[in-house]
């Protein structure tokens, strides 16, 4: 997939920096993604260890993009959670897509909700929903047309 080693771009940082931070703000400013570093090489890698290899809902899909994609792609992300962050709609306790947040950090903030509610004798209340199933509901058949 990747036109440039990644041990090229590594080895001339100056050269490389340079051209990516030409092509990102391009892309940025003109507002289109160059079509070449669109397509990614999609690898189904079984879900479970032990899962039966013939059921296709027992994959799921891997992308692998071009190195220099993902390079732009983190210069947008930099400057889209910047901007999302400062927004006076964000929520303070969004833990997913966050630096320094995750679902450790959004477990350790309920736990502290319901031990707190239990020390100062309040009622407290969890409901847990689980989506992970949800994803298995993907047509594996146009999932499989589209890759070939």
């Amino acid at each position: 997939m990747d036109y440039i080693p990644t041990s090229l771009i590594k080895a001339c940082p100056d050269v490389f920096s340079e051209l990516i931070s030409t092509l990102a703000n391009l892309s940025f400013s003109e507002g289109i993604f160059p079509s070449r570093l669109k397509k990614a090489a999609v690898t189904p890698l079984i879900k479970k260890r032990g899962s039966d290899p013939d059921i296709p809902s027992n994959y799921r899909p891997v992308s692998n993009l071009n190195n220099i994609s993902k390079f732009i792609e983190r210069l947008f992300l930099e400057q889209f959670q910047t901007h999302i962050n400062s927004g006076s709609n964000f929520n303070q306790f969004q833990s997913a897509y966050r630096q320094y947040h995750s679902t450790e950090t959004a477990l350790l903030h309920t736990l502290d909700n319901i031990y707190s509610g239990f020390d100062n004798s309040q009622p407290t209340l969890l409901v847990s929903l689980d989506l992970s199933a949800a994803f298995d509901t993907i047509d594996h058949t146009i999932l499989l047309s589209r890759i070939n």
